[in-house]
């Protein structure tokens, strides 16, 4: 028996976009990252003069359902609040397995055990 994979997954953000009518914006749809989403932002004028710029340029292209937004743009990204931009790219992370990895550590000094969160390799 094949497993299927998952290529699409249905999110809600904490605040929604507000569009230029007033219209709010909430559940949406984002996919699975592939390399050319990683790899083509990097040729945009606005990463390459503001390496910042890149989340929102990415998003723009797996955040592929928006509410009743027609198309999700760069400036759509732009609008988003903060609380919903740090969502999507938390959700971006974890989808795409570049979440942070939990592990169990011992302090060297008083032997106390608990966790630690650690970037993935290459993350």
């Amino acid at each position: 028996m094949t497993a299927m994979l998952v290529t699409e997954v249905d999110f809600e953000l904490p605040k929604g976009y507000v569009d230029d009518a007033g219209n709010l914006h909430r559940r949406g749809v984002m996919r699975l990252a592939t390399a050319a989403d990683e790899i083509y932002p990097l040729k945009d004028p606005r990463v390459q003069g503001w390496p910042a710029y890149l989340i929102v340029v990415l998003l723009s292209r797996v955040v592929t359902k928006l509410g009743a937004v027609e198309e999700v743009t760069p400036g759509v990204i732009e609008g988003l609040y903060s609380e919903d931009l740090a969502h999507l790219q938390d959700l971006y992370n974890r989808i795409n397995g570049l979440a942070p990895v939990t592990v169990p550590v011992t302090c060297p000094h008083c032997g106390e055990e608990h966790e630690a969160e650690v970037s993935p390799l290459g993350g």
